[in-house]
């Protein structure tokens, strides 16, 4: 994130990339999904007094996006699966510092309705960080 703080100016437009992204896999490897983490990572720490108001939008990115790397039964090596949960995982950890624990509010319900192991043990990373 060479921009810093100069990510501000973009964030609208940075905000429809990074969700264009998400949504998408691209082949075994998920390097594009894995570098645009990546971003939204650097971009959470560096424009986090805005990051709450896109909080609704985010969450529900990376909410879907562990979603489909647990259940895809395509070619995704286990190594590169668990990348990407624990990227996103970071991601909302992010978030929620950012947003004074909003994300632990919202994501309660979550935990409680998902029988999903993985999916709930990326949760639980969420709701136990400090």
């Amino acid at each position: 994130c060479r921009l810093g703080i100069l990510v501000v100016r973009h964030l609208k437009r940075l905000e429809r990339v990074i969700l264009g992204y998400l949504e998408v896999p691209d082949g075994p490897e998920e390097e594009a999904r894995l570098g645009i983490l990546e971003t939204l990572q650097c971009t959470i720490e560096h424009a986090w007094p805005r990051m709450p108001c896109r909080l609704p939008v985010l969450l529900k990115a990376l909410l879907r996006l562990l979603w489909d790397v647990h259940t895809d039964p395509g070619p995704t090596p286990e190594p590169v699966r668990a990348a990407l949960l624990q990227r996103a995982t970071q991601c909302l950890i992010l978030l929620d510092h950012c947003s004074r624990g909003q994300v632990k509010v919202l994501l309660e319900g979550v935990y409680s309705s998902c029988e999903e192991h993985r999916v709930r043990e990326c949760i639980r990373k969420v709701q136990e960080s400090t």
